[in-house]
């Protein structure tokens, strides 16, 4: 009945035009290709959603604690949240650049292969079946690098030396393992980028688009299109 789907996509969508923005520059979106876009969501401009975008960012948290169950059966000793009950993250420049982290891991099972030792960095993500199968096969530097820079700034803010990244297949219910070690030079370019991102946004200077056609790829499916190409 699509007069139901039509209720429930705009009470969703108007439970998110309520929503608080986020005020700060998030560390999950820094490695965008375009570094106009990044800016944009910073500088709290709306941004164009569906419902159907809505619900699946909602069903990839539900997933994501589903593998966190997963691991601690699989006897994984890791944290979600700090002695307050807060997620682990970091807070830099004020509040102005921040992250928010799915985990810590303590200890990892004793059957692990090279056992690692000390605090590693959990990240998790959830994928459809083309993408998680790019993932698996070219790895996260070069299949995800917005995910490779994300968990680098992590790693570099919370002195942290590795990082467990698990990709959940949402068609197949397969998952995918990655080590990713720390990258000095990658986490220094990206907090570089988030120092340039704030100072521009300071200056009322508006970033490069990722394009200067309106047509390209990109730009045709970014929520913040009206933004770059019909306001002055």
């Amino acid at each position: 009945m699509q007069q139901l789907n039509d209720i429930v996509d705009s009470k969703i969508l108007k439970q998110y035009n309520t929503q608080e923005k986020r005020s700060y520059l998030g560390a999950s979106s820094i490695g965008d290709e375009c570094i106009r876009k990044v800016q944009l969501q910073y500088m709290q401009k709306d941004q164009k959603v569906s419902a159907k975008q809505i619900r699946t960012f909602d069903i990839g948290h539900c997933l994501e604690d589903l593998v966190i169950k997963w691991l601690r059966i699989a006897g994984f000793d890791l944290k979600t949240r700090n002695e307050n009950g807060e997620q682990f993250g970091f807070s830099v420049a004020n509040g102005k650049f921040a992250g928010h982290v799915d985990g810590l891991i303590y200890n990892f099972p004793e059957e692990f292969p090279d056992k690692p030792e000390g605090p590693a960095l959990l990240e998790i993500k959830t994928m459809n079946h083309k993408s998680w199968n790019d993932t698996q096969k070219r790895g996260v530097l070069v299949s995800k690098p917005v995910y490779y820079s994300q968990v680098q700034l992590y790693m570099a803010y919370l002195e942290l030396d590795r990082c467990l990244f698990v990709a959940l297949n949402k068609d197949t219910s397969d998952l995918y393992f990655e080590i990713i070690p720390f990258d000095p030079g990658m986490a220094q370019k990206y907090s570089d980028r988030a120092v340039q991102i704030i100072k521009a946004t300071e200056n009322n200077e508006l970033l490069p688009c990722v394009s200067g056609d309106s047509s390209f790829f990109l730009c045709k499916m970014c929520g913040f299109r009206d933004h770059c190409w019909k306001e002055p």
